[in-house]
């Protein structure tokens, strides 16, 4: 298992991809509650603590203990010009041996959509998880009707593989998910979806 020793930072042209922090709670908590009716059609319920900085606390014990562990890389997306947080992405259920994956998971504030940084931090995410960490397949899944995520996700080297059936709760519902993958060495050619 490959061990993180030293600390984690991502740098990016306009963003610095680094774990949570006790102190980005304000900000954090800040940035979900301003973007809630933009964020939670796409994701799982929150918990009735989830606001909370005990909550958030974990949060940050979490992402320390994945990231040693080699099991996950949280990391929030921090606009580098003035230190704004903006969003969130996660490379989590880092699977070793013959599998050498990993899922990604991503968000931003409503502020700073469709501005290119998701996809930046994808790019960068995926370069570092082929680069560094030596997985082979980064995958990733949203919602059919998410065409904003479809496109990011297509437009940063993604391609369609097919439907899950009920494969997450989204308000309370078990939602059908379009699964895409990035390989890293990716013979398939471009796919398109209809």
């Amino acid at each position: 298992m490959l061990l993180i020793k030293r600390k984690l930072r991502i740098e990016t042209e306009r963003l610095s991809l680094r774990p949570p922090i006790h102190a980005d709670f304000r900000a954090w908590a800040a940035l979900r509650v301003d973007s809630i009716d933009y964020l939670t059609p796409w994701e799982p319920a929150w918990a009735d603590d989830h606001l909370t900085r005990k909550a958030f606390t974990n949060r940050v014990y979490w992402a320390q203990r994945s990231v040693s562990g080699g099991t996950a890389m949280p990391l929030f997306l921090v606009r580098r010009r003035d230190d704004m947080l903006i969003g969130a992405i996660t490379l989590d259920n880092i699977r070793r041996g013959p599998a050498q994956s990993g899922t990604l998971g991503y968000w931003t504030g409503e502020q700073f959509s469709r501005r290119g940084y998701m996809r930046e931090a994808i790019e960068a995410v995926v370069h570092h998880a082929f680069t560094r960490l030596d997985l082979s397949r980064v995958e990733a899944a949203c919602l059919p009707e998410n065409i904003a995520s479809r496109g990011l996700l297509e437009k940063s080297g993604f391609k369609y593989e097919g439907v899950a059936q009920s494969y997450l709760q989204i308000d309370g519902r078990w939602r059908n998910h379009v699964l895409y993958a990035a390989l890293r060495a990716d013979r398939r050619g471009k796919t398109t979806v209809g």
